[in-house]
């Protein structure tokens, strides 16, 4: 009743009254009428929407005053040191990273402005998540760039507050809170009942009253602590969660909550009862428990796979079954469900069901500025972290969802202080791995990699919403966030159980995403689903490393770096039992996602960097070395087989795969470590089992013979020469790479930057944003390190922008120095950082333009050789692969096949071979000083050099050397071959084991096998004891490796005289480069000019090393002097190599050029001659004679041809042909002659035809219809030509280009990313001088102008005659070149003009298909 006459009052009056009755001595009325006036305002059974009830409660909390006033009376009281203030997503607030102790820390405009940041690294940006200002809290960023409001510390003198002001708040707040929880309680319906369920309708009615708990928030320090106290107070919670007895609505609302309580822990209620163990049809959870080896393996159940129906149309989760874990894991009460003891505690549970509502979130992080708030809140966070994970998997909005989690997370853990405490309290990192855990375990699916059928690994499934929408983002950033803080991060380091939990983690990523090349067709559907692969392999399990190691930088930390190693060695063994590694890897796959590699790389790295540990005590036996090394291995291999098109039917996306696995952002968490992983393998292994790995995974075994002609039975031809280049390349990188073998920081930011610069000119931000951020931080100064600014001036000029004619503006662009070109571009670095292979050709043209401009070479150069920083001693193994027989017995093959003008060799293999060779004799190997005697035959009777040492070597002479060879080749003497022992004969490549029998008959001659060389060594290792193994050669993969497909020509064992060396080789090339007969002059060692060897061609570098070999040993310098000394015989080969015409000079050019004139002239002059001698005297007997000679004359000189590509001109070759671009057209056009002379008319009525009836076409159908009718199909087919009805009209622009030229050229056009307005695919292209289209490219004869004899002049014979004639010529069996060069581009144009031509034109006889049809179609185009 009382309550009711209050009701009637004035609002303000009734406040100040019951103000007054509060504040008595005796105030137990006052608190009885003040209970009885709020259980009827704030009855929650009323409509949320009504807003009387907040106007009392304002009115109330004022106490009579107006409430404007009483909010600035209470500001007035304010004690925060803090800001706190909060914004929400595109908010513009700033961070200063000189500031910053916490990477995560922001200011907002108004601190920002207030403090002082001149010359600071800060940035302004716009939040993605929403945050809150930290000025003020000295444990996020350093008191020097506080504000001046928060600098002073107000809270020292502020007044202390009247008990009375906030008295009211007191008393109305509790209620006011339980009010709006019910309200909540009310709203909420489960997501899997049948009701509407409209949350966001229940939100918007409770808008005004959470709006007005966030308005108290901003009235200052002191209301925030009544609300802290209320918030926080269990007492209260307890008194009015429940209601009153009596009060049935209150019953009821308190039901439901405990109802939405149920299934707040990690494992459902109905699951628990089951006993914890994995439960197949949880469908809604998708998986129970934490971890245990592969327990039960269900498919998702049938609601589940209908609703994640994989989108990417890869198999959907249904066909390819779901994994379960069984569940144990550390923590019950991380499983258990949720219990709450006060308000805020439900707040937060609510906030979380109602899927973090703006406005709730926003009142919540206001209230951070309260200490004892935050801690208590913080705690409660983490006590609901597993709840918060299972909402967010099931919500519909994640994103949202996870923005407004990383929301308040940051505001947190960010401090280290307090993720400490709640470590320590909480056991937060226990929860945050086991939930990890569990988010991960409901999309697991078995691995795919090696043995398909009995792996045991288990891996995510990329296609899953859950990883394709980065749903698990909040949760590793949060655990990121507190890995940056060092004593949480020394407390996970020295937790084994914690961290084999996290190992079990990172090993669900290890080969997921598996790519199988495609074979047959084209993949029909491409799957995107790497995106969501890289993203994960980066944040879920690199930036968590990258944490882990920024504590462990010193000595003391060394335990922790150790047990990390023991841990990552384990989890390898493990995974390598569970997919049944052996010791190759299956073919025609490749993941580019091995974190535990890379997580073993990395903390290797740490701790001989900055440990000071020993390498040795870290690494595993030789065979788990072994094993380590091929995953890392195969995806280099595979980055050089998607560059080559070997993977063109898996789609674009493979290419994508490639690119960003080097990309900035990714490449240091993933080649970087891969390759430093394979540095490390290489410099503790046998380096000729390494050096023949290597070839053997790039698949060039085949092609490293010294014969010309071979069979790959993996790569086609054209695949061959970029995979060897792809081979070469990367030995290059691995030996002269030293990011992880002894760069210090600076370095490595230093060749960074250059490598970025030299590609292309860049703005500071792309620039900032190129250059990877480990292991060197762009922000912070890092005490001893060079900052980013300070290096970019070093090394870079800046372009101030410039306005262009349009009045657009350029920006402002960073250029390299001239010094940097001259002594610091290095090419390798640049193929490493490399997205696009266009940008090492920028690289390599702007190098080009400053040797020019600066004069210090015209030509066009090679990619210089720099000088590498020296290996860290724990590395010094890596020299051992430059000083291996296997890698020279390689170089040896390769040099000697760039001479005599192989196949697939190119500059571009030349240049890596010369570099190879150069890193070699710059870092000798110390220990052994091998005579430079060669040390006696019979010791070394299988092996081609006497030593390992590089500089003896060079000067070892090879005679003779055995070469398996395809019978039809070159070298085959055409005498039988002399009985081959079985070794001999057995499938190899070139080469196999003397045995003592061949030995008697050519002691000399050597043999090499790459693959038997491995085998050998292989065995070697695995059984060190057993003497005997290691002359077993595994036959495992030679007996089913080699047969090729089809049936080849047979491979006969043939000796070839060879006579040379290394060094004579390279004088040899050198003349063949210059092509000057005696380039190297006998006294050129001594007259040398070492100043300019840096930079220039092949030429050059050539010298160079020979110069280096000299001055490094007698022997090699006697030696180049004898080479030089003798006149060399002419270089075999006719042929022009591609890089002749490059080093040539100008003048040598133009020199050439006028002698060809000279002779062209002097050429016409004699034919003019003869020809006027032949008219003159037409009955003189010698008129023949002269007519002969001319013709002999002109058979003499050979037909010279321009290549418009690479500008070389010489003739066509059977080797090296020459083609004349040309456009191919079908054409139909002489079947419309007519006999009659009359014009033709168009028809005008039925009766007419626009087809004459005696047309050429016509008239022959005729007649082949009557042949075909008495005589045999194919006799007929013979007798006629159809060139008048399926003809080929063939037109050229006159240009011509060499075939390599022009396989080169198509190339660069696939993989220009430009739009262009032809079919490259069909062969089509614009011809490189005059741009006029072409389809085609018709192989110029090689030989003489004119062919005497080849047309036979009309004859008088008659017809029987020629009859029987012909009959002969069908009789003689023809001579079918030899299968060159030449003869496949003739195969390819025929197919080129079958093609062009309509398909009817190739049916004629009355068998389709039948040769008969593609003979008469020949012969027509011919005649």
């Amino acid at each position: 009743m009382m309550a009711a006459s209050l009701l009637r009052r004035d609002k303000k009056a009734t406040a100040a009254h019951l103000k007054a009755d509060l504040n008595r001595t005796d105030n137990s009325s006052g608190v009885r009428q003040l209970q009885e006036l709020l259980d009827s305002v704030l009855n929650p059974e009323k409509p949320a929407a009504d807003t009387e009830a907040l106007d009392w409660c304002k009115c109330l909390i004022a106490g009579g005053e107006g409430f404007e006033e009483f909010c600035k009376t209470v500001r007035s009281y304010d004690n925060a040191t803090l800001c706190g203030l909060v914004w929400t997503a595109n908010f513009v607030a700033y961070r200063c990273r000189t500031c910053g102790i916490s990477p995560c820390m922001s200011l907002c405009a108004e601190c920002f402005n207030n403090g002082d940041h001149t010359g600071h690294d800060f940035n302004m940006f716009r939040s993605q998540a929403g945050g809150a200002c930290d000025c003020g809290d000295s444990n996020v960023m350093r008191e020097s760039g506080f504000c001046r409001r928060h600098r002073l510390r107000t809270g020292e003198n502020v007044p202390s507050v009247p008990r009375d002001l906030l008295l009211m708040s007191e008393m109305v707040l509790p209620r006011f809170i339980i009010c709006i929880i019910q309200y909540l309680r009310d709203g909420y319906t489960e997501p899997d009942t049948l009701t509407e369920r409209d949350l966001q309708k229940v939100l918007q009615q409770l808008e005004p009253q959470i709006s007005f708990l966030e308005e108290l928030t901003k009235m200052g320090g002191a209301m925030r602590t009544v609300l802290t106290k209320i918030l926080t107070n269990q007492q209260t919670f307890k008194d009015l969660s429940m209601g009153q007895e009596e009060n049935l609505y209150a019953k009821n609302n308190y039901d439901k909550y405990l109802s939405a309580l149920k299934n707040s822990g990690l494992v459902s209620v109905e699951e628990k009862a089951q006993g914890g163990a994995a439960d197949v049809t949880a469908g809604a959870e998708g998986g129970a428990g934490a971890l245990g080896l592969l327990g039960t393996s269900a498919p998702g159940s049938p609601d589940e796979s209908s609703k994640e129906e994989d989108q990417d149309g890869g198999q959907s989760v249904g066909q390819r079954k779901r994994v379960k874990l069984s569940s144990t894991t550390k923590d019950p009460s991380i499983i258990e469900s949720l219990k709450h003891k006060c308000f805020l505690e439900e707040l937060l549970f609510w906030t979380i069901k109602y899927e973090f509502p703006q406005k709730m979130v926003t009142f919540l992080l206001n209230m951070l500025p309260d200490q004892d708030y935050k801690i208590t809140f913080t705690k409660t966070f983490v006590q609901h972290y597993a709840f918060i994970m299972k909402t967010l998997m099931k919500s519909h909005e994640s994103d949202t969802m996870s923005n407004r989690i990383v929301h308040i997370s940051v505001q947190l853990f960010s401090n280290e202080e307090l993720a400490r405490h709640v470590t320590e309290e909480c056991q937060l990192l226990d929860i945050m791995v086991t939930v990890l855990l569990y988010m991960m375990e409901s999309c697991l699916i078995k691995s795919e990699l090696q043995d398909e059928e009995n792996s045991r690994h288990v891996v995510v499934n990329c296609g899953e919403a859950l990883l394709k929408n980065n749903t698990y983002w909040p949760l590793v950033s949060d655990f990121i966030n507190i890995l940056s803080h060092q004593s949480v991060a020394k407390k996970f380091l020295e937790d084994h159980s914690l961290l084999m939990l996290w190992m079990s983690f990172v090993s669900f990523f290890q080969g997921m995403n598996l790519n199988k090349r495609e074979l047959n067709e084209h993949v029909e559907f491409e799957s995107q689903t790497y995106y969501a692969a890289f993203a994960a392999e980066l944040e879920a399990c690199a930036q968590p490393m990258w944490g882990l190691l920024t504590h462990c930088k010193v000595k003391e930390t060394q335990e922790y770096t150790k047990t990390v190693v023991r841990y990552c060695l384990e989890t390898l063994q493990i995974w390598f039992d569970a997919i049944g590694f052996i010791d190759e890897p299956a073919p025609n796959q490749v993941t580019f996602h091995l974190p535990l590699h890379r997580y073993y790389a990395m903390f290797l790295s740490k701790a001989v960097k900055c440990q000071g540990l020993d390498l040795d005590s870290l690494l595993p036996d030789q065979e788990m070395l072994m094993k380590i090394m091929v995953h890392p291995l195969q995806i280099q291999a595979s980055l050089s087989e998607i560059h080559s098109n070997m993977w063109v039917r898996n789609g674009l996306q493979i290419k994508g795969q490639a690119m960003t696995y080097v990309q900035s952002h990714f490449c240091n968490s993933m080649i970087d470590p891969d390759i430093y992983l394979l540095q490390v393998c290489a410099s503790r292994l046998d380096p000729d089992y390494f050096i023949s790995s290597v070839f053997e995974r790039f698949k060039v075994v085949d092609l490293l013979t010294m014969a010309s002609q071979h069979q790959n039975a993996v790569l086609d031809s054209e695949q061959e020469r970029p995979m060897l280049e792809g081979a070469l390349t990367f030995l290059v990188i691995l030996t002269s790479l030293r990011i992880h073998l002894g760069m210090a920081d600076d370095e490595i930011l230093r060749a960074e930057m250059v490598s970025q610069l030299c590609m292309n000119d860049r703005t500071h931000s792309s620039l900032l944003d190129l250059i990877p951020e480990n292991p060197n931080p762009k922000s912070g100064i890092v005490p001893g390190s060079c900052s980013f600014e300070e290096m970019l001036s070093a090394v870079a000029d800046f372009k101030a922008p410039v306005f262009e004619p349009g009045g657009s503006m350029q920006q402002g662009m960073y250029t390299p120095k001239a010094e940097v070109w001259e002594k610091e571009f290095d090419p390798i670095m640049v193929v490493l950082r490399t997205v696009y292979r266009r940008d090492v050709q920028s690289a390599m043209d702007r190098y080009s333009a400053f040797l020019k401009q600066s004069g210090i070479h015209t030509g066009n150069p090679w990619p210089p050789y720099k000088e590498r920083t020296p290996l860290h001693p724990c590395y010094k193994g890596l020299v051992k692969l430059l000083h291996c027989k296997t890698l020279h017995i390689v170089i040896f093959t390769l040099l000697y096949k760039i001479w005599m003008d192989h196949q697939n060799m190119s500059e571009h293999v030349l240049c890596m071979v010369l570099y190879l060779i150069e890193l070699g004799l710059d870092n000798q190997v110390q220990d052994d000083k091998e005579d430079e005697e060669p040390c006696i035959e019979e010791h070394c009777h299988d092996s081609w050099f006497p030593g390992t040492n590089l500089l003896s070597n060079l000067h070892h002479v090879i005679n003779f050397v055995r070469v398996r060879v395809p019978e039809t080749a070159p070298e085959v003497k055409r005498e039988p071959p002399p009985s081959t022992s079985s070794e001999a004969s057995s499938f190899g490549q070139n080469p196999r084991r003397l045995t003592g029998n061949w030995r008697e008959n050519l002691r000399e001659a050597q043999v090499f096998s790459l693959v038997a060389e491995r085998r050998r060594k292989f065995q070697e290792i695995i059984n060190r004891s057993n003497t005997e193994a290691t002359q077993v050669v595994r036959p495992k993969s030679s007996s089913t490796r080699w047969v090729p497909p089809g049936t080849p020509p047979q491979l006969v064992t043939e000796i070839l005289e060879i006579r040379e060396s290394m060094l004579s080789l390279l004088i040899k090339l050198h003349q063949k480069l210059s092509a000057r007969q005696n380039s190297l002059s006998a006294s050129w060692l001594e007259d040398m000019d070492t100043s300019r060897h840096a930079h220039g061609d092949g030429i050059t570098a050539i010298e160079r090393i020979l110069t280096k070999a000299a001055t490094r040993s007698r022997q090699s310098k006697r030696s180049i002097q004898e080479i030089c000394g003798k006149v060399c015989p002419p270089v075999p080969p006719k042929k022009n190599s591609p890089t002749d015409k490059k080093t040539m000079d100008k003048e040598e050019r133009r020199q050439r050029a006028r002698e060809r004139q000279q002779k062209l002239l002097a050429e016409f002059a004699s034919r003019q001659k003869s020809f006027m001698e032949t008219a003159m005297d037409v009955e003189s007997p010698d008129a023949e004679a002269a007519m002969d000679l001319g013709a002999s004359e002109v058979m003499e000189s050979e037909v010279l041809y321009d290549c418009v590509i690479c500008g070389q001109s010489g003739p066509s070759t059977e080797d090296r042909p020459t083609g004349l671009v040309v456009l191919l057209q079908a054409s139909s056009v002489l079947g419309h002659r007519c006999k009659s002379e009359e014009a033709k008319k168009l028809p005008t009525s039925d009766e007419e035809h626009i087809y004459p009836v005696d047309t050429c076409g016509v008239a022959h159908d005729v007649r082949l219809t009557l042949m075909q009718r008495f005589f045999k199909d194919s006799s007929c087919l013979q007798s006629v030509s159809i060139g008048w009805d399926g003809g080929v009209y063939v037109q050229t622009c006159g240009h011509t280009l060499h075939i390599d030229c022009h396989k080169s050229y198509m190339e660069s056009l696939r993989n220009d990313q430009v739009l262009q307005g032809f079919s490259v695919d069909k062969g089509e292209f614009t011809c490189p001088l005059c741009r006029q289209f072409a389809n085609s490219v018709l192989p110029c004869r090689p030989g003489r102008g004119t062919e005497a004899g080849a047309w036979h002049t009309p004859t008088n014979k008659k017809t029987c005659v020629l009859v029987k004639e012909v009959e002969d010529l069908q009789e003689q069996l023809g001579l079918f070149p030899t299968e060159s060069n030449l003869s496949k581009e003739m195969e390819l144009v025929i197919k080129d003009i079958k093609n062009t031509t309509q398909k009817k034109y190739m049916d004629y006889g009355k068998n389709p298909g039948s040769p008969d049809n593609d003979f008469l179609f020949m012969y027509s185009v011919a005649r």
